[in-house]
């Protein structure tokens, strides 16, 4: 369901953008680090377990892909799609009860927590101010997560869907020719939980149309209610490639 709901927008972006318009593709890849990455199902009844203190947390490799697209100069549409999977191991200090699952102290852990996000977004694109340049909107995420420990003779996973609304926007400054210095991301915070996924990056503009980009990405966020308990942040060092036409 969420690749088919990415297929339609990027299918209804490419629409659009073969009348008029600016149309950018964009490939991310990453080495992902945890920073921290608690978990507890249910969230008013099960053990409190960290995967990245009580298990060890590998880093992992991340990609994502954007197409966008520019109408009249102002109105900045993109869809998403940014798989993320995490996994961690480790023998458990003491007993962890999971989605109703019992692992005693002493187990041997194999943890997987995937965190797949797929997202349709608007921005409007502020009119430029000398080197600066703003973009402010929303953007409707489709999250489609698990969590699965898994041990001898046990297993649990955890999964959820849901759609988030999230603001979205973009800083860019050009401190000279072809180069760019930005932040882009979209963020919320509610009583239900909260949302951060955020870029730091320098852009540089090459030839036939092709750019290249590096930096830090942040992603932060959790829900604390009676179903579930999970907050997490992960760091990115990234490069991409974006490619117009």
């Amino acid at each position: 369901m969420m690749r088919t709901l990415i297929l339609m927008g990027l299918l209804g972006l490419g629409a659009a953008g073969a009348a008029y318009g600016q149309d950018v593709f964009e490939l991310e890849v990453g080495r992902v680090a945890t920073g921290y990455n608690d978990v507890a199902i249910p969230g008013d009844s099960g053990t409190r377990l960290s995967l990245s203190d009580d298990l060890a947390a590998g880093s992992a490799t991340s990609f994502r892909l954007r197409y966008s697209h520019l109408h009249a100069g102002r109105h900045w549409l993109a869809a998403l799609a940014a798989p993320l999977t995490v996994t961690s191991r480790g023998t458990l200090a003491g007993p962890v009860d999971f989605d109703g699952t019992s692992f005693p102290g002493g187990t041997r852990i194999d943890a997987t927590f995937r965190f797949d996000s797929y997202r349709l977004v608007y921005r409007y694109r502020f009119a430029s101010s000398g080197r600066w340049r703003f973009g402010l909107g929303g953007a409707l995420k489709v999250r489609d997560a698990a969590i699965e420990l898994e041990a001898p003779g046990l297993r649990a996973e955890k999964t959820n869907t849901g759609f988030v609304p999230l603001l979205s926007f973009d800083v860019v400054w050009a401190p000279a020719r072809h180069w760019r210095l930005l932040v882009d991301g979209e963020a919320l915070a509610a009583p239900q939980g909260r949302a951060e996924d955020v870029l730091f990056a320098v852009q540089r503009d090459l030839p036939h149309r092709l750019s290249l980009t590096a930096g830090y990405r942040i992603l932060e966020g959790g829900a604390d209610n009676d179903e579930v308990y999970t907050f997490s942040l992960f760091h990115y060092l990234v490069a991409g490639a974006a490619v117009r036409f």
